[in-house]
């Protein structure tokens, strides 16, 4: 069988000095951790919900090397049987078959919260699609793309299940979902079979013990990184790209990244040399050439 390795891994973390709690702790603990960090960041003004913020203007420059920060460089590379933290160069990935995004609930989660999670996740698919172009939504069969909503403990016991939603899955890729650290609140893993640059298959793992604003905020940042915009940068303001966690929501910087990502013009396998040009073309025509 083929063995499947992650194409992009990415997860916005926590700051580490907020992230002493053991990942065998208690999931009641952990949900006190997640809700008291979630307090610290509204209190430090972070989490924002203004998706056109005034005080963050960009340009048309600003947009194009967000674009190749975001989707031209992957946050997480492999070091032998570890996955470690490092932007590196890489190349333009996306989906060519549709996008279709399954919830699937730990039995942690209470019904009303799945029901509000189920009508959230399938909009925001919606808008996905809206952005860009691309078939996306969210099914109750046949999924490529699997988002798990789970706690501390089921969350250990989800390698073998990794097994059946990607045959081939790496044992390293199944150890970092078995032992994520508690820093990191959510994650994304997308695959691409064969070699290729096209993903043929997504895992989210969002964490069960957050509370609605950071979960929401998981959601809106992991479906999109796995449409194909792998990293983060501190140049992406305003933007859910940007370990601060300073935006809760898509911002337009962020809707017009994704525009950009499923142009046409653009195709799987462009390393930036190549795809730079187009960038600017279409970041110019999305601006209004304004520079």
């Amino acid at each position: 069988m083929e063995t499947a390795t992650p194409a992009a891994v990415t997860a916005p973390v926590a700051p580490p000095e907020r992230a002493q709690i053991e990942v065998t702790t208690p999931t009641d603990d952990v949900t006190a951790y997640f809700a008291a960090l979630e307090q610290r960041r509204l209190g430090d003004g972070l989490l924002r919900s203004d998706p056109s913020p005034r005080d963050l203007p960009y340009s048309m420059r600003d947009l194009e090397e967000v674009f190749v920060q975001i989707a031209l460089f992957e946050e997480y590379t492999f070091s032998g049987n570890r996955i470690i933290e490092r932007a590196t160069p890489s190349v333009l990935r996306r989906w060519q078959a549709p996008v279709r995004m399954a919830l699937d609930f730990g039995d942690s989660v209470p019904p009303a919260v799945q029901r509000s999670d189920r009508r959230f996740v399938s909009g925001y698919a919606s808008r996905l699609q809206r952005l860009t172009g691309h078939p996306t939504s969210l099914v109750e069969r046949d999924a490529n793309f699997h988002v798990l909503v789970v706690n501390e403990a089921e969350r250990r016991a989800l390698p073998a299940r990794l097994s059946r939603l990607v045959p081939g899955i790496d044992a390293t890729t199944q150890r970092l979902v078995r032992d994520l650290p508690l820093s990191v609140s959510c994650l994304v893993l997308a695959f691409s079979r064969s070699g290729t640059d096209v993903y043929t298959d997504a895992i989210a793992i969002i964490r069960a013990e957050l509370p609605d604003l950071s979960r929401r905020a998981c959601y809106y940042e992991e479906l999109a990184q796995g449409m194909g915009l792998p990293n983060d940068s501190p140049r992406a303001r305003p933007s859910l790209f940007n370990d601060t966690s300073e935006f809760a929501v898509m911002t337009s910087l962020d809707e017009n990244l994704l525009r950009i990502l499923y142009d046409s013009r653009l195709r799987p396998g462009m390393a930036e040399r190549e795809a730079r040009p187009i960038v600017r073309r279409i970041a110019a025509e999305l601006m209004g050439g304004e520079s």
